[in-house]
């Protein structure tokens, strides 16, 4: 059998809360909040607006802001056992977030291995973050405003000839990705948007909720 192969979210998807938006509240003068609402209204690209929402914050932070993640961060229930779960049936299991290295990598080295972990860059160098696109749209993204683009990274992806593609999220940087699926588990603002644009999709709030998905919708037999 083609074994199917998962793009999974990170923020707000196998962590409970989004790290970004739990950095903005913390750390950000007020001035991080319009920001926010023109990336959800989509009326300001992701990447702009991931680059001034951290411009928002000095570098010298750095060290204050992984250590609060690291106390407050909660890893959706069941991620383990879903990582476990891939790992036994053979399927790639791929992290593609809109977050960024300096925290993606310490909360999740305890999990894995993964097939590959996708994900933007910081640079504290300067008085204030900078952030970096190392995977940036290609010329099939309709967007050009990704930052890191979701679509243009799976096909860059070799899989099995057949093989189903699986995409796992929760927010709008995951909405390009989920058009491309053959398969979207989702929450939170990708099931609102899914359910508006007419995208096919099963909902979530644990990851015990994708394991039954997956089992329930015949993907491994």
């Amino acid at each position: 059998m083609t074994r199917p192969i998962i793009l999974c979210d990170f923020d707000g998807t196998i962590t409970e809360t989004d790290n970004i938006i739990s950095l903005m509240k913390h750390f950000a003068p007020p001035e991080w909040e319009p920001i926010k609402d023109a990336v959800l209204e989509r009326s300001l690209s992701i990447k702009e607006g991931v680059t001034q929402l951290f411009s928002l914050i000095p570098s010298s932070m750095k060290d204050e802001m992984i250590q609060y993640l690291r106390n407050t961060a909660v890893i959706r229930k069941g991620f383990k056992e879903f990582v476990e779960y891939t790992i036994e049936n053979r399927i790639s299991l791929y992290i593609v977030s809109g977050g960024i290295d300096f925290f993606i990598h310490p909360i999740l080295e305890a999990y894995g291995p993964f097939q590959g972990v996708f994900c933007n860059e910081a640079s504290f160098s300067e008085t204030t973050i900078s952030i970096r696109w190392p995977y940036p749209c290609d010329e099939q993204c309709g967007s050009k405003g990704c930052g890191c683009c979701k679509p243009s990274i799976l096909r860059t992806l070799s899989k099995p000839e057949g093989a189903s593609v699986i995409v796992i999220g929760d927010s709008v940087t995951d909405l390009e990705l989920a058009k491309q699926g053959d398969m979207v588990i989702a929450r939170d603002y990708l099931a609102q948007k899914c359910k508006e644009d007419g995208i096919p999709f099963i909902s979530f709030e644990t990851f015990h909720d994708c394991i039954e998905a997956l089992e329930k919708e015949g993907v491994i037999t």
